[in-house]
């Protein structure tokens, strides 16, 4: 096969299954979108795993995607797939002034800075308008800390932080106590957004932390289950107490 011919093939078969498969003539920009989501989480499993051959199945899938919306794009008179790539190019162009033009930066969040302040010369209202409203809360929280850090809007050590997190959590405790269920919530949520700061300070991704405990637990939580039916016991027979101890060895094996 000659690669460097691979996406004039991709585009190709785009024509054809567009024009001949009675599913693909179907799809719109709608209907794509829910399975475009799902191929990015997948995209992000491989990631977490470091699958490289999901890796490259799955950015295989979402190049897919990009080609059918730019299909669906250029038969509405909207956009081409070439114009897909003309404008990520010009985009990438125009926020590097330190490579394609005169810009000096030293590091890295000067270049972070620099790509804030033209996403604001664009035309940008905010800072914060580029992070979509559909974005999963913890995603979203981290990247409204990044980008208001940007402008200066940031702590200066972690132990400020700290503090910020003991303060919140005090505060939740007190709702707690109080019986407010709507006070609650809300010091939840300040709870959880300080915790994401003090992970962003400590140098923790708080999505993949909390994903590698989700693991941990459906790990431990099966060997339960294992462990319970070779022993002939249900998990809604046994005690609390008895989980607890298979749990807990588990964790031993574990080590």
């Amino acid at each position: 096969m000659e690669y460097a011919k691979s996406i004039e093939r991709l585009r190709t078969i785009m024509d054809e299954l567009r024009e001949r498969c009675p599913w693909d003539k179907k799809q719109t920009i709608q209907t794509l979108r829910p399975q475009t989501v799902e191929e990015v989480y997948e995209l992000g499993d491989a990631i977490v795993e470091e699958n490289w051959q999901q890796l490259k199945e799955e950015l295989g899938d979402l190049l897919l995607h990009i080609v059918f919306y730019s299909k669906i794009g250029a038969e509405k008179n909207e956009f081409t797939f070439d114009d897909v790539i003309e404008t990520v190019c010009n985009k990438l162009v125009s926020r590097h002034p330190h490579i394609y033009g005169s810009v000096q930066v030293e590091n890295e969040e000067q270049v972070k800075q620099n790509w804030e302040m033209l996403k604001l010369k664009e035309g940008k209202k905010s800072i914060l308008s580029g992070i979509p409203p559909s974005m999963p809360a913890m995603i979203k929280a981290l990247r409204l800390q990044e980008k208001t850090k940007q402008v200066g809007f940031e702590w200066d050590h972690i132990d400020q932080v700290k503090e910020k997190v003991e303060e919140e959590i005090k505060e939740l405790y007190e709702a707690v106590d109080n019986g407010d269920q709507q006070k609650i919530e809300d010091e939840f949520g300040d709870v959880m957004f300080a915790l994401i700061n003090y992970a962003r300070f400590a140098k923790v991704d708080p999505e993949l932390a909390l994903e590698g405990t989700n693991k941990k637990f459906i790990r431990r939580f099966q060997y339960i289950e294992t462990l319970a039916s070779q022993q002939g016991k249900s998990l809604t027979a046994m005690t609390l107490e008895e989980m607890d101890a298979l749990w807990n060895q588990a964790k031993k094996e574990e080590q």
